[in-house]
């Protein structure tokens, strides 16, 4: 069976590169590598989007976390869904047509030259604090892959971390951003598959079997089988907001994510690339949900060391060998488009805001492009240390990214769409607070209590108003 599987694999690694390596041979510029040149149609972004969004979180900690508590982690699921539909409806044209305003390839980019004031000192603070928290990101992605190996081939953690580095150097390096994309395209597929197919086998197999889902979530502890956690009160509140505090971090704060909206090409490309979001989001979020429920019925509580490797467990335990393959290759698709996607990010960060802004170097094109390429070698390197030395859950290093970036810039992105008022100082205390308070919360009990995903977005929103109104612009650039 592992022989067959691994086979797969090993076509899948192939086929990745392969498709990197042809998309690498379009004629290649600073721009082209790291934003597409507007050349990328609108239902490949959103593909692409999708992929990067949810990466080993959805198929490995969010089904582990289903299984962990039952009814009421569906209120995770709601709280991403509703921030992933909103940013397609709300924002995603806004950033095309910003990005088409400004000229710029970046997140931190837009900010500054939207807010030029003081645009140094943003891209700075804007590509440390992106760089910073996405390298512990790209760490926990290939960590996820390690675990995949392990559960599906005994394989030690750390070859397995190899591995993956090896394909997402590969991936990236090449053609950079169109490759990602492309790669994108087809795991998202993948991801999709497997998302879809096995909780409908796995909800076979437990009606075949004379087991319950209602009657597992009642044995397997008080609150599973309570939307709400068996909660009542303050209690109530702190459980929605901690579980549905996710969407605030898909408010346009993600720059892996917004630099799809970015690359759109026009309304048309705009249009179709939102249904096709939406509709993929609604089908992977229920049939990860259900999965994580047909595996309360399938297994005990405290049968899995790592509850993590859950969905590549029930593949194994469901499937004949080449399905097996086939559905496991999705896990490692959702590992590698967001490795991929994170440190174009990372690159983009580097090379285009510090390098080429921010300290000015006086590069050709050609140069760039060569900066761009030994950053991601670089920052794939240090992402797969990261992985080998840490035991941190990927649910958990995954939530506190998610905290100390989208928490701290989608604000920050909001008020420069949609208030006048928004000073350069703001933006800088906006990030600054995001930060230090993300730091400071998952440093402390606090967390446990109500998580930084959700008090991190109302810091930094306090902080970017209070010092916007305290040290107004003198003269604005920003839009209605």
């Amino acid at each position: 069976m592992n022989s067959i599987i691994l086979t797969e694999f090993i076509l899948y690694f192939v086929v990745m590169i392969g498709i990197a390596y042809y998309t690498s041979r379009t004629k290649m510029n600073h721009s082209v590598y790291l934003l597409g040149g507007k050349k990328l149609p609108g239902w490949a972004l959103a593909f692409s989007e999708r992929a990067t969004g949810e990466s080993a979180w959805l198929l490995l900690g969010f089904t582990g976390f289903v299984f962990t508590t039952g009814l009421a982690g569906i209120w995770v699921a709601i709280g991403i869904a509703v921030g992933i539909i909103f940013a397609w409806i709300f924002l995603a044209r806004r950033f095309m047509d910003e990005t088409d305003k400004h000229g710029v390839l970046t997140l931190p980019d837009y900010l500054a030259s939207h807010f030029g004031e003081k645009a140094n000192m943003i891209r700075w603070i804007a590509s440390i604090l992106i760089a910073g928290f996405f390298m512990f990101y790209v760490g926990a992605q290939l960590a996820g892959a390690g675990k995949l190996f392990f559960t599906s081939f005994n394989m030690d953690h750390t070859l397995g971390i190899v591995l993956a580095t090896i394909v997402v150097l590969g991936i990236a390096f090449f053609g950079g951003f169109l490759s990602v994309v492309w790669t994108d395209m087809i795991q998202s597929l993948m991801m999709l598959i497997t998302l879809c197919i096995l909780p409908i086998i796995a909800l076979i197999y437990v009606s075949t079997n004379d087991l319950s889902i209602s009657q597992s979530l009642v044995t397997a502890g008080d609150s599973f089988h309570s939307w709400f956690g068996g909660t009542t009160g303050f209690a109530l509140g702190i459980l929605f907001f901690n579980n549905f505090s996710w969407f605030f971090g898909y408010l346009g704060g993600q720059p892996q994510l917004s630099a799809r909206f970015m690359a759109l090409k026009n309304e048309k490309e705009a249009k179709q690339a939102r249904n096709v979001a939406i509709i993929w989001t609604i089908l992977a979020y229920t049939g990860a949900f259900l999965i994580g429920l047909a595996a309360i019925a399938m297994y005990s509580q405290g049968s899995f060391a790592d509850v993590e490797t859950i969905l590549p467990t029930m593949i194994l335990d469901l499937m004949p060998p080449w399905i097996a393959g086939l559905l496991l290759a999705g896990i490692l698709a959702a590992i590698i488009t967001t490795a991929n996607s994170q440190l174009m990010v990372v690159t983009s960060s580097v090379s285009e805001d510090i390098i080429h802004k921010a300290l000015g170097f006086k590069l050709t094109d050609q140069q760039l492009l060569k900066v761009s390429r030994i950053t991601v070698l670089v920052s794939g390197i240090v992402g797969m240390l990261i992985a080998l030395t840490s035991e941190s859950l990927v649910y958990l290093i995954v939530s506190w990214a998610w905290a100390g970036v989208g928490g701290t810039l989608s604000p920050a992105i909001l008020m420069t769409f949609f208030w006048k008022r928004y000073s350069s100082t703001g933006v800088i205390a906006t990030i600054i607070s995001g930060f230090v308070f993300t730091v400071l919360w998952i440093s402390t009990p606090l967390d446990s209590i109500i998580t930084s995903r959700f008090s991190t977005f109302f810091i930094a929103g306090f902080f970017g108003i209070l010092f916007s109104l305290l040290f107004p612009d003198r003269k604005t650039n920003q839009q209605a």
